[in-house]
């Protein structure tokens, strides 16, 4: 694999623990140990692969379930958030890492996509969740967390066997964030009116 696939499979990667933090890093886990599209070891990150931190993936994605069904803690929220984006940030450098480049920059790049992921998928599923709730439909909000789930798989499987496919996702992230923000500008412009 050369730097262009090493960068789009980390690209992909953070994306999607951007989406949701501990399920990609679990499924990029199992995959690279059972060496099917990706192997961290004899890296500086083989530990991505190591049963105690698959393991902890996989706890954590339970508490993560179990806490959101009850409530929408903002510590929770925060908590998850720097998972995100932490973890994005080791996937990318791993990826780099895999193929004997330097992880360092992975760190950096990794960071600001999964950001990107996390700002863009809380802008949707909590749209959607808002919108669905406001029509009385609460039961089909929850809903979004399973859709959530499947898209971080879905991204992360992705990003492992079809690493260039993983810049739809990214461009429509940019385009998500950028439309809210024209959205956002206009509704201010309109009250800045009627003043």
């Amino acid at each position: 694999m050369d730097l262009f696939l090493a960068i789009s499979q980390g690209t992909g990667l953070a994306l999607a623990a951007g989406v949701r933090p501990f399920l990609p890093p679990l499924l990029a886990g199992a995959l690279a140990r059972a060496d099917a599209g990706i192997d961290f070891s004899g890296t500086d990150f083989s530990f991505l692969e190591s049963v105690p931190f698959l393991a902890a993936m996989l706890a954590l994605t339970a508490v993560a379930t179990v806490l959101g069904q009850r409530s929408q803690l903002s510590p929770l929220v925060r908590v998850l958030a720097a998972s995100a984006i932490v973890l994005g940030a080791l996937e990318f450098a791993g990826s780099l890492a895999e193929e004997g480049y330097a992880g360092g920059p992975g760190l950096v790049a990794g960071a600001a996509i999964a950001l990107l992921g996390l700002l863009a998928a809380g802008a949707f599923f909590e749209g959607a969740r808002a919108r669905l709730t406001e029509r009385g439909e609460s039961g089909s909000a929850s809903l979004m967390t399973l859709i959530a789930d499947a898209a971080s798989l879905v991204l992360a499987a992705v990003a492992v066997f079809v690493g260039p496919v993983s810049y739809l996702p990214l461009v429509f992230c940019v385009w998500l964030l950028m439309a809210q923000r024209r959205r956002a500008a206009h509704k201010y412009e309109g009250l800045r009116v009627l003043r």
